[in-house]
């Protein structure tokens, strides 16, 4: 699927707004998790080896997401029922997100998306990207603690193309600083400016 039939995907449109975190705040950001160019040379690897096994990579979210009813709690319609058509919906932008982790330049492009991602988890956009009626939230504390099952969960298929120890420890530690980056971005809308 290209990003262009992905619903929902504006990654670069200019109806993103552009993010509150000024590109220097973003570089302060990147010092502070140790992200550098070697970095992005293993994300870009990480997504050479990402890139046949995605469908995989979310058949493993979604099942972790699934099996656990807090965590599918913010997939639910008004009546408490998993909504299949906004799982699926935010299953295909998840997929290009894994590539987008791994492939895009971090410019201001990519600054404002991360913006747009955190957004759409608040109050602010959650549930207008796919005109569903779902909760409102996806609460603060689920977006910090699911950095760890999707930096662990990844390791196993950056094993699978046969790079070294060495190698898949590189792209892990940099998927891991990544994720890291993206949350610390998404958390924004939850925070009073002052405090950010």
């Amino acid at each position: 699927m290209s990003e262009q039939e992905i619903p929902g995907y504006t990654y670069g449109a200019e109806a993103v707004a552009k993010s509150p975190v000024s590109l220097e705040d973003f570089d302060l950001l990147k010092k502070t998790v140790l992200f550098t160019e070697e970095d992005e040379k293993y994300l870009r690897l990480a997504g050479e080896v990402l890139a046949d096994q995605v469908d995989e990579v979310l058949d493993l979210w979604y099942g972790f997401v699934g099996s656990h009813p807090h965590l599918v709690h913010y997939f639910t319609n008004l009546q408490g029922e998993p909504d299949s058509d906004y799982l699926a919906a935010v299953r295909k932008r998840f997929g290009q997100w894994i590539l987008d982790t791994c492939n895009r330049p971090y410019d201001q492009d990519w600054l404002n998306y991360q913006h747009e991602i955190g957004l759409r988890h608040y109050r602010t956009k959650k549930n207008q990207t796919d005109g569903v009626q779902s909760v409102p939230i996806i609460n603060y504390r689920y977006l910090i603690a699911f950095i760890y099952p999707i930096t662990a969960t990844i390791k196993p298929f950056l094993e699978k193309k046969g790079h070294s120890a060495d190698e898949v420890e590189k792209m892990h530690q940099a998927w891991f600083k990544s994720l890291v980056l993206q949350v610390t971005l998404w958390t924004n809308p939850y925070l009073r400016p002052e405090d950010y």
